[in-house]
């Protein structure tokens, strides 16, 4: 199947998508900061590059969009119908990136704690930030 856009558009639209500081992470940074959690982010040093590092609790967070990541179930990722052969191969090797950098840090002692996108949607997100803060202080 064709893509619906042009290549300058597609080219646009996937320029706008950013790895870091997107509004997942900043609402768990201001929810974990405003509970005196002190942290850094996007730490280059550990694998996978961790949106959230915390030192203190020697724990990481991965904050991970549920298309780019391919959260299993989940209504927000949808395989696209355009170019397959092209996004059912980058997509899992994502996924497969994913867990080898996970398996890395646990092996290291790590706590890993995976938020999804979609548990940060207005309904859930409290839920789901008070069961972070359970998470990381054990």
């Amino acid at each position: 199947m064709a893509d619906n856009h042009t290549k300058e558009v597609r080219s646009y639209n996937m320029s706008r998508i950013r790895s870091k500081d997107t509004k997942p992470e900043e609402l768990v940074r201001k929810y974990l900061f405003g509970r005196g959690f002190r942290f850094r982010k996007n730490d280059k040093r550990y694998p996978g590059h961790p949106d959230i590092v915390l030192p203190k609790y020697k724990t990481v967070i991965f904050i991970n969009g549920c298309f780019w990541h391919c959260h299993e179930g989940c209504k927000y990722y949808v395989v696209p119908k355009s170019n397959p052969e092209y996004w059912i191969p980058k997509l899992v090797r994502n996924r497969e990136r994913d867990a080898a950098n996970i398996k890395v840090l646990r092996n290291d002692g790590w706590n890993v704690i995976i938020v999804w996108e979609c548990e940060l949607k207005k309904p859930v997100r409290q839920e789901r930030l008070e069961r972070l803060n359970s998470e990381i202080t054990g």
